[in-house]
C-alpha cells in the first residue's frame, strides 16, 4: 500500500521581504468541482480505507455499540409559549427530529390534547445526501412559521415559510441567508440575514413579508465593515428586534420597534474599540452585559432612549475578579445570572423586588455543567435549567425561583442500562512553563486499575474564548469502558477562568495554548495517569490548529492524534481576505499583513513547520463543503507531512465529500465518523473488541 504522493509545483509566496514555496498552492480552488483536486481527494480516500479495511469489522460494531445507547424513540421536555406547548421527538429508524405543539395553558402539559407536526425533519430531507434544519421560529399568534435549510453543508440556508392553520408552505424561497427568521408582532413580518456568497459573511439584513414576493422585501441595513458579522434577536419582553455586529473585540447593536417593523432601526450605543456587550430588554428597562470598565464583564441596565450616554447606565451586577459574566435571562420578576467560577458554569438567582434574597443554585458533583434550558415563557416563576457532568447524562429541570425546589423533568437516557456511580470524575492542575495552573478534567471506570499507566483520549481548543465544559456525552463510553481514560485540558485561548484566560491564548499569546497541552500531557504522564506511548490528542477546527501544533512542537509525545477538519495552513489563508472568517478574525489571530504578527504566525502555522522528524499516527479529517475551513488546508497540510515526515506510522486523510465543517448530518449517521476515529485509535493500542 502506497500512500497517495502530491505533485509539487513552485509557487512563491513573498511578504514582508520573506519567500517561502507553497508547492501545493494549486489544491487551493474556489470550484469545489475542480477535477484536479477531485482526484487527489479520491486517492487519499482510497488510500485510507485500504489501510483501515482490517478494522472494518471492529468499525462497525463500535458503531453499533454507539448508537444501541441511543433511544429510538425520543421525545424532549415540552415547554410553554403563547397558548402552546412545543416538543420534538424521534422515531425509530429515523435520522432527524420532529417538531410538535399542542394546544394547552401555562402550568401543565395537555396530555389529552391533539399532537400537531409541525415539521418533520425527516420527509424534508428525503433524497438529500445531506439536511441540516438552521432555525425554526413560530409568529406570536402561532399561526406562521419560518425555517432555514442546507442540504449543502455550505451553511448557506434557504428560508421557507409555512401556514400553520392550513398545513402548507407558502410559494416563495430565499436563499443564502443564515438560516433564522425573526418575527415582529405583527405575525407577518420577519427579519432575515443574507450572506455574502464569498467570504459567506452575514452582511445584510432584510425584511420580507409572508406570502409576498422576496423581490419585494426591502433591506434593512448592511454592514459594510468587513471585519464584522451579524445577529438577530428578538428581545425578552418582545418589546424590540436587536440588530447586532459582531467583531472579535467590538460589538453594537441597533433596536427596532417590534410592533412598528418599518420604523428605522436605532443604534443602542455606538461600537467602539475593545467595547463588547450584549444587550436585552425587560420592564422598560435595556439590560447589557458589557466589559466597559469590567475585564469579566458585568450587567448594567438603561432606559430606552438614554442608552448612548454611558453616564445614565446603572450597574445591575458587579464584576468580579476572574469570575466571568458569561449570561443572563430575562424574567418578568427574576435575574438569572450565569458565570464561570474556578473554571464551573454556575447560576444565580435575584428577585427583581428583593435583590437582597440571591441565591447560587446548588448541584452535587465537584466538576459539573449547568446551563440555561429552553425558557420561553417570559412571565414564568419557573427556571428551565440543565445540569449535567462527565458522568453524569444531562437532566432537566424545572427550579420554582421562589420556593428553590428543584423538579427533574428528564434524565438523557442511556440504553442499555447506564450507572453514573460506576465512573469517577476529577480535576487536576497541570503546571505550566509560567507557573500557571492549568486544568484538566478527567472521567474514567471507578474500577480501572490506577497503580499502572492507561490510555489516555485528551482533548483541547483553546481559541475564540470558547470555554469546553466538563459535559456528558454517551458515546465516549466506547473507550472509557475499554479502560481508556477521558480527559479535557481546559487551556488559555478559552475563557474558562474568565477573560484573562483568552486574552492570555490569542495573538502574540497564542504560543501559550499550545504549550498548555503540552504541559497537561507531561503532567499526566508525570502523576501516572499514562505514557506517551498509551496517550491520544484530539482537536477539531482550531482544536485542529492545535494538533498541528503541538506535533511540530513534541511529536514523540503522543503515540497517535486526530485533527478534525484542522485550521492548518495560518498564514496563507489569514493573508486571503476572500476565504470565510478572515477578516472579521484579526483580533484573534492576528493580521499577517503587520510584519510582527506575521512572524509570530509563520512561528506556530502547522503547514509551515512541518519538518523533518518522525510524527505520530494521524487520522486528518474535512469535509468537502467546508464553509469554515477550507478543505485544501488539511489536504496541503497532509501532502506536506508525507514529502518532509520521517518514520512508518500511518498518516490517513479522509474527506467526506457529501458534508461540510460539522461533518455528516443525522443523529445516527455522524456517529460512522465517531467509530472509525475510535476504531483507528484503539488499534494503535492493540485493542481490537
Amino acid at each position: 500500500m502506497t500512500p497517495p504522493m502530491a505533485k509539487r509545483l513552485p509557487h512563491p509566496l513573498t511578504n514582508h521581504g520573506e519567500t517561502r514555496d507553497d508547492p501545493y498552492y494549486w489544491m487551493r480552488s474556489d470550484d469545489r468541482s475542480d477535477p484536479e483536486a477531485l482526484a487527489y481527494l479520491e486517492q487519499e480516500n482510497a488510500y485510507a480505507n485500504e489501510v483501515l479495511a482490517p478494522l472494518d469489522g471492529f468499525r462497525q460494531s463500535l458503531y453499533d455499540e454507539i448508537v444501541a445507547r441511543i433511544p429510538q424513540d425520543d421525545t424532549s421536555v415540552p415547554y410553554f409559549k403563547d397558548g402552546f406547548w412545543y416538543y420534538g421527538r424521534v422515531e425509530a429508524g429515523k435520522e432527524y427530529g420532529i417538531s410538535c405543539r399542542r394546544p394547552g395553558e401555562r402550568g401543565t402539559f395537555p396530555e389529552g390534547a391533539t399532537e400537531e407536526v409541525i415539521l418533520d425533519q425527516n420527509e424534508r430531507a428525503d433524497g438529500q445526501s445531506y439536511y441540516r434544519l438552521g432555525g425554526l421560529s413560530v409568529s406570536d399568534d402561532g399561526t406562521q412559521m419560518a425555517i432555514g435549510e442546507d442540504t449543502v453543508s455550505r451553511r448557506l440556508y434557504t428560508l421557507r415559510f409555512k401556514n400553520l392553520a392550513t398545513g402548507e408552505f407558502y410559494p416563495e424561497e430565499i436563499p443564502n441567508t443564515s438560516g433564522g427568521a425573526v418575527f415582529a408582532a405583527d405575525n407577518r413580518t420577519v427579519f432575515y440575514i443574507k450572506k455574502d456568497l464569498e467570504t459567506l459573511r452575514e452582511y445584510q439584513v432584510w425584511r420580507h413579508v409572508i406570502g409576498t414576493d422576496p423581490s419585494e422585501d426591502a433591506m434593512v441595513f448592511e454592514e459594510t465593515n468587513d471585519e464584522f458579522y451579524m445577529g438577530l434577536s428578538r428581545s425578552r419582553s418582545r418589546d424590540y428586534i436587536f440588530i447586532g455586529s459582531y467583531q472579535t473585540l467590538s460589538h453594537e447593536y441597533q433596536a427596532i420597534d417590534a410592533r412598528n417593523p418599518t420604523a428605522e432601526p436605532v443604534v443602542i450605543l455606538p461600537r467602539e474599540e475593545n467595547h463588547e456587550y450584549d444587550v436585552d430588554h425587560a420592564g422598560g428597562r435595556f439590560y447589557i452585559r458589557t466589559n466597559w470598565e469590567a475585564r469579566d464583564f458585568r450587567l448594567m441596565s438603561v432606559e430606552p432612549g438614554q442608552s448612548q450616554d454611558k453616564s445614565n447606565w446603572r450597574e445591575e451586577v458587579p464584576a468580579r475578579e476572574s469570575v466571568l459574566l458569561d449570561d443572563f435571562e430575562l424574567f418578568e420578576q427574576y435575574l438569572v445570572i450565569v458565570e464561570r467560577r474556578e473554571g464551573i458554569r454556575r447560576l444565580r438567582v435575584r428577585p427583581f423586588a428583593s435583590p437582597e434574597n440571591e441565591h447560587e443554585i446548588e448541584f452535587e458533583d465537584p466538576v459539573y455543567v449547568s446551563g440555561l434550558g429552553r425558557n420561553a415563557d417570559f412571565e414564568s416563576t419557573t427556571l428551565r435549567m440543565t445540569y449535567e457532568s462527565m458522568r453524569r447524562p444531562e437532566s432537566i429541570y424545572d427550579y420554582d425561583m421562589g420556593s428553590r425546589e428543584r423538579t427533574l423533568l428528564k434524565q438523557e437516557e442511556v440504553v442499555g442500562g447506564f450507572d453514573p456511580e460506576a465512573y469517577v470524575t476529577e480535576r487536576v492542575m497541570a503546571q505550566a512553563h509560567d507557573g500557571t495552573q492549568v486544568p484538566v478534567s478527567l472521567v474514567y471506570r471507578a474500577d480501572l486499575d490506577r497503580s499502572q499507566p492507561n490510555p489516555l483520549f485528551l482533548y483541547g481548543y483553546g481559541s475564540y474564548g470558547i470555554s469546553i465544559d466538563p459535559s456528558f456525552s454517551s458515546s465516549r463510553f466506547s473507550l472509557i469502558d475499554r479502560g481508556v481514560i477521558y480527559a479535557i485540558a481546559h487551556i488559555r485561548g478559552g475563557q474558562e477562568m474568565g477573560r484573562a484566560w483568552y486574552e492570555n491564548g490569542k495573538l502574540l499569546n497564542k504560543m501559550n495554548t499550545f504549550t498548555d497541552f503540552i504541559e497537561c500531557a507531561e503532567s499526566l504522564i508525570q502523576s501516572g495517569y499514562t505514557q506517551s506511548d498509551r496517550l491520544f490528542a484530539y482537536g477539531g477546527s482550531a482544536g485542529g490548529l492545535l494538533m498541528g501544533a503541538v506535533v511540530n512542537l513534541r511529536p514523540d509525545l503522543f503515540q497517535a492524534v486526530v485533527a478534525d477538519v484542522p485550521f492548518v495552513d495560518v498564514v496563507t489563508t489569514m493573508l486571503d481576505e476572500s476565504i470565510p472568517l478572515t477578516t472579521f478574525e484579526y483580533d484573534e489571530w492576528g493580521n499577517p499583513n503587520d510584519e510582527t504578527y506575521f512572524r509570530y504566525m509563520m512561528s506556530y502555522s502547522p503547514y509551515d513547520n512541518v519538518a523533518a522528524q518522525d510524527y505520530p499516527a494521524m487520522l486528518v479529517l474535512t469535509g468537502l463543503h467546508d464553509s469554515q475551513v477550507q478543505y485544501w488546508e488539511p489536504a496541503k497540510w497532509v501532502a506536506r507531512l508525507r514529502y518532509r515526515g520521517t518514520g512508518s506510522e500511518p498518516l490517513l486523510f479522509i474527506t467526506n465529500m457529501d458534508a461540510g465543517h460539522g461533518g455528516a448530518s443525522g443523529r445516527f449517521r455522524r456517529h460512522e465518523e465517531t467509530a472509525r476515529v475510535y476504531s483507528f485509535l484503539l488499534d494503535q493500542i492493540d485493542i481490537h473488541q
